[in-house]
């Protein structure tokens, strides 16, 4: 199995891991919002609210997911969990993105 990981940098204090998992935060966060803003287009994008819950590329993604995950080091559990439950906040605000657009909120 092969690591790509990032280097993780050997932490002597609380205070040490701390200040790299914020940096880390301040790495993701962005990106999140990034996500959000492609979610938002394809709550544009569909033309009916059964279309935001698509379980095949749900399915797909954690499984892509787990893949790079095994690549990077990173437990594909961890990454599963993770995804499943960042995609489900997704798609609760697809389904609001989706009423807002449509003046159904």
């Amino acid at each position: 199995m092969k690591h790509d990981s990032l280097p993780v940098e050997t932490c002597s204090t609380m205070q040490d891991v701390r200040r790299h998992i914020d940096a880390i935060d301040a790495t993701l966060v962005p990106l999140l919002a990034q996500r959000q803003g492609y979610v938002a287009q394809a709550a544009r994008i569909k033309q009916d609210l059964n279309q935001v819950v698509d379980e095949a590329r749900i399915e797909f993604i954690v499984a892509r997911v787990r893949q790079l995950a095994a690549q990077q080091g990173l437990s594909p559990e961890v990454a599963e969990r993770t995804w499943r439950a960042m995609i489900a906040s997704y798609i609760d605000f697809e389904h609001q993105e989706f009423k807002r657009l449509r003046g159904m909120a």
